[in-house]
C-alpha cells in the first residue's frame, strides 16, 4: 500500500474550544493524500472525545490515548513511529491549516526534488481578529531564489533567524528516523529539535506562502505563563550544545549558537509575565554561568550581551536606565511633535498673508500614495494646456521613489509642503486634505472622488456603525466643505455626493479624467504592459479585481480560489490579480497569491501603480462589488460579476445600487458558475454585449475622453469648454464655462 505524502501529527492537551477548527482545517484541504496521528495528552476535558469523533468520521485519522500528560514534546514522539507519510507536518492543536496549504507544500516538494525539510510561512492569528504575517518572510523569498531551490543552513543561516519552532516546517520522515531526531520533555522543546535538523539537512527549500495561522491566545500560552518551568531553556540549550560535539563538522557553528542563545535567554528574562519576580535574579546567574560554560575560544564579545558578564544588579540598573531612555526619548519624540505641530501652524498662517499664488497647484492621490488616478490625469493635461501653473505633488517619502522623472513633489506635513499648501490657488485631491486649518478664500478646490460610487459614502455610513469603525465622519464632511467642484462622470454620481457630503461645493458634469485613456483605448500602452507582464502574444487576459471586504476583519477573503481559477481557465488565457491596493503590504498575498505568481501560474498585479495599464491589457475583467467596473465598461469589454456575498457587503456597508438587477455583463453567484462560464465561453455572447451597451449608457454618460482638458481649460483657466460629446447614450451633455463664478456651473440632477 503506498505511502501518504503527508503524516501531519496534532497533540492535544486541554484544547476543546479550538480543536475542531485545527482538525476541519486539515481535513478541509483540497490535499487528500495525508494521514493525521493525533494525541490525546491525557487531557482532562473533551479533547479526547473530539478526536475519537474524527476518527470515526475519518479512517485517515488515528488516535493515540496516553495513560499520563508527558507535554508536547513526548507527545509528538509517541506519534513519529506511527507515522507512514513521506514528509512529517507538526501541528498545534490550537493551529490551522490555510486552505490549500497542503497542495502548496507538495507542490513545492515536487518542484524540489523531496528535500530533507521545507520552511514555509505563517500568520498570527490574534485572539481579538487581527492577522499578522510573519515580520520576516522576505528571508523565505530570498531562500527560495536559490539555484535548483535547495540550500543549506550555511548557504543561507538567515533561516535560522526565524521562529525558532516545529510547526513551520516539513520534514522528510526517512531523514528523521535516519538520524533518530526525537523531542525532550520541558518548555522550549522546539529549540533543540530546529537547531539540530536544520544545522544537519543537506537539502532545505523555503516557501513563500502562508500555510499556517498561529493562533495568539491572550492566555493558555505554556510559554506565556509565568512559572519556574522557563529555566528548562538552559536544559535545551545544553542538548544544542551536546548535539554539536557528537558531530564535529558542526562546530563552526557555536559562535552562532552561543549567541543566540543568550539572546534567546535575556529575552524571557525580559519579559514581565515570565519568571516570578523572585527567580529572576536566580535565572539570570543561571544564564551568565551557562554563557561563561560555552563561550567558544577566540570569539569578539558581542555588546549586546556583555551584560552576562555582568553582576544581576548591573543588568538592573542597565535595564531600569535603559526603559528611562526610552521614557526620555518618547516624550521628546511627543514634544517636538507638539512643538512642530505648532511651529506648522504658525508658518502656514505667516504664509497666508502672502498673496496666492495663482500658478501654484498642489496635487495629491490615493492618501499620497504618488502620481495616480483622476489627479494625474488632469496634472497631465495641465502640464500641456496651462505650462505656467506650476504642479507639485504631495507624495509619501515611501512612494517618493515612484514619482516619476521631473515632477516636483514634496512629503506630506514638511515644512516646504504646509509653506506651499498656504500659498497654492489649486488644489486638486481625489481624498481629503489633511493639514490645512483654514481655506483661503480665493483658492479653488476640485475634488475627483475615486471613480463612481457603488459602496456606501460619507455621511451615509452613519447608518452602517460597522463600516466607519476607526472613520470620523463628521470630521471628513467638514474637510469636504472646502471643496469648490465635486467631478461626475454620470448623473448616478452626482446624486450620491450631493446626499453622502452635503456641503457646499458645486458638481461639474465633467467625465472622470482617469478614464480618458480607456475611452481613447489606447492599444500602445495595452501591449506595453502585456510585454512588461511577462503575458505570452495572442493570450486572453482575464483580470480578476476584487474589491476589499469592510466587512471582514483585515479586508481580504478569497471568493474565487485563484488557482483553481487560472487552471480551469485553460490554455491560451493567463489570469491577472490585482487585489485592493489596502491588502498589498498584507497576509493576502503570501497566502499564495506570491507563490502561485512566483511558479508562473497567474501573475499578481497588485502592485502595478497604475490600474489603467492592467484595463488596457486585458480582455475581460471579473471583479465583484469594486466600483472598477464602472471604468472598465468605458473600453467596451466584457465584464462578469462574481456576486457571491454581496447580500454580505449590502448589510454591512451598504450599497446604492443592485448590480445585479442590470449588470454590466454576466452575473454568476458561485464558482461552479463562474467556471462553467467561461467554458461556455458565454461570458462574451451578444447578452453580455447588450447589457454593457446599456450599462455604459447610464454609467458612463459624461465620458468622453476629453475630460482632463475639460477640467483644466474650464476651472483653472476659465475657458469655455466644448460640451461633453455624445457617448455611448447618443446624448449630448453642456457644461457651460465658469464665467461668473462657481454657482454658474451648478449641475443639479
Amino acid at each position: 500500500m503506498p505511502h501518504p505524502r503527508f503524516s501531519v501529527v496534532v497533540p492535544a492537551h486541554r484544547v476543546q474550544g479550538f480543536l475542531r477548527e485545527c482538525l476541519d482545517s486539515v481535513r478541509s484541504q483540497s490535499f487528500p493524500d495525508w494521514e493525521l496521528i493525533a494525541v490525546d495528552d491525557h487531557s482532562p476535558d473533551r479533547s479526547g472525545e473530539i478526536l475519537d469523533e474524527y476518527a470515526a468520521r475519518d479512517p485517515r485519522i488515528t488516535v493515540l490515548h496516553l495513560t499520563e500528560n508527558v507535554g508536547l514534546g513526548r507527545a509528538r514522539n509517541a506519534a513519529i513511529p506511527h507515522a507512514t507519510g513521506d514528509h512529517l507536518l507538526f501541528l498545534d492543536s490550537d493551529d490551522t491549516l490555510t486552505p490549500g496549504a497542503l497542495q502548496a507544500i507538495a507542490d513545492r516538494l515536487d518542484e524540489t526534488d523531496d528535500p530533507d525539510v521545507l520552511v514555509f510561512d505563517y500568520v498570527r492569528a490574534h485572539w481579538w481578529g487581527g492577522v499578522r504575517r510573519n515580520a520576516l518572510a522576505h528571508v523565505l523569498a530570498e531562500a527560495g531564489a536559490a539555484p535548483g531551490g535547495v540550500f543549506t543552513a550555511a548557504e543561507h543561516p538567515g533561516i535560522l533567524d526565524l521562529l525558532m519552532v516545529v510547526w513551520n516546517k516539513t520534514y522528510r520522515r526517512e531523514f528523521v528516523e535516519r538520524n533518530g531526531f526525537r523531542f525532550p520533555p520541558g518548555y522550549y522543546e522546539d529549540t533543540p529539535w530546529t537547531f539540530p535538523v536544520l544545522l544537519t539537512a543537506g537539502r532545505i527549500a523555503a516557501l513563500d506562502r502562508v500555510c499556517l495561522a498561529y493562533r495568539q491566545r491572550p492566555s493558555g500560552s505554556i510559554l506565556s505563563t509565568t512559572s519556574r518551568k522557563h529555566f528548562d531553556l538552559h536544559a535545551q540549550y545544553r542538548r544544542v550544545f551536546a548535539f554539536v560535539d557528537e558531530h564535529p563538522e558542526l562546530a563552526p557553528w557555536k559562535p552562532y549558537l552561543h549567541r543566540k542563545m543568550g539572546e534567546h535567554c535575556l529575552d524571557v528574562l525580559g519579559k514581565p509575565d515570565r519568571l516570578p519576580p523572585s527567580a529572576k535574579g536566580e535565572f539570570f546567574r543561571a544564564t551568565a554561568r551557562l554563557f561563561r560554560e560555552f563561550r567558544p575560544e577566540g570569539i569578539r564579545r558581542d555588546p549586546a550581551l556583555r551584560v552576562l558578564e555582568r553582576p544581576y544588579a548591573a543588568y538592573r540598573l542597565e535595564r531600569e536606565a535603559a526603559a528611562a531612555r526610552r521614557r526620555a526619548v518618547a516624550a521628546t519624540a511627543r514634544a517636538r511633535r507638539i512643538a512642530g505641530e505648532r511651529a506648522g501652524r504658525v508658518r502656514q498662517f505667516a504664509h497666508r498673508r502672502r498673496a496666492l499664488d495663482r500658478e501654484l497647484a498642489l496635487y495629491s492621490s490615493f492618501h499620497h500614495r504618488g502620481v495616480l488616478g483622476d489627479p494625474a490625469a488632469i496634472h497631465a493635461a495641465a502640464r500641456e494646456l496651462a505650462p505656467h501653473i506650476r504642479g507639485v505633488w504631495v507624495v509619501r517619502p515611501e512612494h517618493a521613489h515612484q514619482v516619476p522623472e521631473g515632477i516636483e513633489h514634496v512629503a506630506p506635513a514638511s515644512r516646504r509642503h504646509l509653506a506651499l499648501q498656504a500659498r497654492a490657488a489649486w488644489f486638486v485631491n481625489d481624498v481629503n486634505w489633511p493639514w490645512m486649518p483654514v481655506k483661503r478664500p480665493g483658492s479653488t478646490h476640485i475634488h475627483t472622488h475615486r471613480g463612481t460610487p457603488l459602496k456606501y459614502q460619507g455621511a451615509d455610513l452613519l447608518t452602517k456603525p460597522g463600516a466607519r469603525q476607526g472613520l470620523d465622519v463628521p470630521r471628513m464632511l467638514r474637510r469636504a466643505d472646502a471643496w469648490d467642484y465635486s467631478l461626475v462622470a454620470n448623473r448616478h454620481s452626482e446624486r450620491v455626493w450631493d446626499r453622502a457630503f452635503p456641503c457646499h461645493f458645486t458638481s461639474v458634469r465633467t467625465g472622470s479624467p482617469r478614464n480618458d485613456v480607456l475611452v481613447r483605448g489606447d492599444a500602445a500602452r495595452g501591449a506595453a504592459t502585456r510585454d512588461r507582464l511577462g503575458i505570452p502574444a495572442g493570450h486572453t487576459v482575464v483580470l480578476y479585481a476584487p474589491a476589499r471586504r469592510d466587512h471582514v476583519r483585515g479586508g481580504h477573503t478569497e471568493p474565487v480560489d485563484p488557482a483553481r481559477f487560472a487552471a480551469d481557465l485553460g490554455p491560451g488565457r493567463t489570469l491577472v490579480v490585482r487585489l485592493h491596493p489596502s491588502l498589498a503590504d498584507g497576509p493576502a498575498r503570501g497566502l499564495g497569491l506570491a507563490e502561485l505568481h512566483r511558479r508562473g501560474v497567474l501573475v499578481d498585479a497588485t502592485d502595478e501603480l497604475h490600474v489603467e495599464d492592467l484595463m488596457l491589457a486585458s480582455d475581460v475583467l471579473v471583479t465583484d462589488h469594486s466600483s472598477l467596473m464602472f471604468d472598465y465598461a468605458n473600453l467596451d469589454r466584457p465584464i462578469v460579476v462574481h456576486a457571491d456575498d454581496l447580500a454580505a457587503v449590502a448589510a454591512s456597508r451598504g450599497l446604492y445600487l443592485d448590480v445585479t438587477a442590470e449588470p454590466p455583463g454576466r452575473v454568476t453567484r458561485s464558482y461552479a458558475e463562474l467556471a462553467e462560464l467561461f467554458a461556455s465561453d458565454a461570458w462574451r455572447d451578444e447578452e453580455s454585449s447588450r447589457r454593457r451597451a446599456r450599462f455604459r449608457a447610464v454609467y458612463g454618460e459624461f465620458d468622453d475622453g476629453r475630460a482632463a482638458e475639460r477640467v483644466v481649460r474650464t476651472l483653472m483657466l476659465g475657458e469655455s469648454a466644448p460640451p461633453v460629446a455624445s457617448g455611448p447614450s447618443g446624448a449630448a451633455a453642456a457644461l457651460p464655462a465658469p464665467a461668473a463664478g462657481r454657482d454658474d456651473l451648478l449641475q443639479r440632477s
